[in-house]
């Protein structure tokens, strides 16, 4: 499917009462590019892999709207034409109490799979330690041949280990992983941690996640790794209320040696109590996407739910919290 992308050069400032002019006129799904640096809140609340590299916010900013391009000739350059004129329309009448910076509109059209190849623009192979992860666009150097070495592309379901939250938790799997570990890691997204664990000699793994997208993904990053899908067992739901699901996890493995779950501050705080109950005595457990300030709580809500504090790491502005089950 093919869309037209009408591009608006304007200000910050301009934001906010230009996109709900245009919502109103029925131009919906806002994409804005500014140079405003994301707030500690912001980044908690995204917490996605992989950020393009911005320059300093000069105040201004780029406000994108779509409409899909009709197939008939006519319809398309007259949908082309209209739409630009509303715009600068809007543009005029908001001017008059808010400065709309250039207001320059540029017209493009793009399709539904760009997204896939926008990502090559940012994501590039890189280094943890002694792990290479490479996207499928790229090719080994021979330097890198003794490494280990995870084969990953971005996608819809969240880790490719660029995320300081992800790195933490390898770094932390590395020191407890043994080919006796049965893993569950809870919120598996791409299954990275389980994928790792398994070339770290894990004996197998068993991942949750709520997302069905989480399914295609853990197939596809074991499939270009060389992983026997069979170690690697996903389950679709919350163990975190749902008895159900609780049972499933429990029924393929009845006490697991390491428990991990790379998720944020405010899920692991209700997730905490319920883990015991799948964690052997002496078990590990290994958190992470907890933004600075908030590894006190979940330090305090390990304490008080039978955990050791073994340590606290910290990479950016991010921490993980290790604990030992006693």
């Amino acid at each position: 499917m093919k869309w037209f992308k009408f591009s608006i050069e304007t200000t910050e400032e301009a934001e906010d009462i230009l996109i709900s002019d245009l919502y109103d006129c029925g131009l919906e799904g806002a994409q804005i590019e500014d140079k405003r640096p994301l707030t500690a809140l912001e980044k908690e609340q995204m917490f996605v892999d992989i950020l393009p590299e911005t320059e300093p916010d000069d105040g201004t900013a780029v406000l994108s709207f779509f409409k899909e391009v009709p197939e008939d000739p006519d319809k398309k350059q007259q949908l082309k034409d209209e739409t630009k004129a509303l715009i600068e329309q809007i543009l005029e009448e908001d001017s008059a109490f808010v400065d709309t910076g250039s207001g320059k509109i540029t017209v493009s059209e793009t399709e539904d799979i760009d997204w896939i190849n926008n990502w090559k623009k940012y994501f590039h192979q890189f280094y943890i330690d002694d792990i290479l992860v490479i996207p499928s666009w790229e090719a080994v150097k021979a330097e890198d041949a003794e490494k280990i070495v995870l084969h990953i592309d971005p996608g819809t379901a969240f880790g490719t280990g660029m995320h300081e939250t992800t790195q933490l938790c390898i770094r932390e799997l590395r020191k407890y992983v043994s080919s006796e570990t049965r893993l569950l890691d809870v919120g598996t997204g791409s299954g990275i941690l389980g994928i790792l664990s398994l070339m770290f000699g894990a004996a197998s793994v068993t991942g949750t996640d709520l997302d069905p997208c989480a399914v295609e993904a853990v197939a596809d990053n074991l499939k270009q790794n060389g992983i026997d899908p069979a170690g690697f067992k996903l389950i679709i739901g919350n163990v975190i209320g749902d008895e159900e699901i609780c049972r499933e996890v429990l029924e393929t493995e009845p006490a697991y040696d390491i428990v991990t779950a790379n998720i944020l501050a405010d899920v692991l705080v209700p997730l905490t109590p319920v883990v015991p109950r799948f964690i052997k005595k002496g078990g590990i457990y290994i958190t992470s996407g907890i933004i600075e300030g908030k590894e006190g709580l979940v330090a305090k809500t390990m304490e008080e739910n039978g955990f050791e504090v073994l340590s606290i790491r910290e990479q950016g502005e991010w921490r993980s919290v290790t604990g030992k089950r006693l």
